[in-house]
């Protein structure tokens, strides 16, 4: 694991400020950030513990416990909410048996709220790992859903 964040952090010697670039780099590759691997970071970035645990606690789509192989964001800001979110949460949670903050049996998936996925226009919104949807209806979910 050094290895690999050593080499991580070298590509990222010509920013001024790393961190938040190196951690998502960090995460890409082992899947997300580990006590060590922030540890490791903060010794190779040359700067104190303290603040990369800040940072990587204080950033919702940066992870210091491990998730699920997909992980999906329910938007929960008002137009979300408006549209109906809250239906779409329970669906996924009755669909999965999983419930906010946790991960599938199965390890597949996570499940997460969050504030805003700046998709006010097409909500109710999900992101599964990189990718939002929009315009959610119980339909459109659980075709989205059997894509993973």
């Amino acid at each position: 694991m050094e290895a690999t964040i050593e080499e991580i952090t070298e590509n990222f010697t010509s920013e001024r400020t790393p961190l938040i670039s190196v951690l998502h780099a960090v995460q890409a590759e082992l899947g997300y950030l580990s006590e060590e691997g922030l540890k490791v970071v903060a010794k190779k970035l040359n700067i104190p513990l303290s603040k990369v645990y800040g940072v990587a606690t204080f950033y919702t789509l940066l992870d210091t416990e491990q998730k699920g192989e997909n992980i999906i964001r329910i938007c929960e800001s008002a137009p979300c909410h408006v549209k109906g979110a809250t239906n779409i949460l329970t669906e996924v949670q009755e669909k999965l048996d999983v419930d906010i903050g946790e991960t599938t049996d199965d390890d597949k998936f996570s499940l997460e709220l969050t504030s805003c996925l700046g998709v006010c226009g097409v909500a109710p919104a999900i992101m599964i790992n990189d990718t939002v949807y929009g315009n959610l209806t119980s339909t459109k979910l659980v075709t989205i859903l059997e894509k993973y």
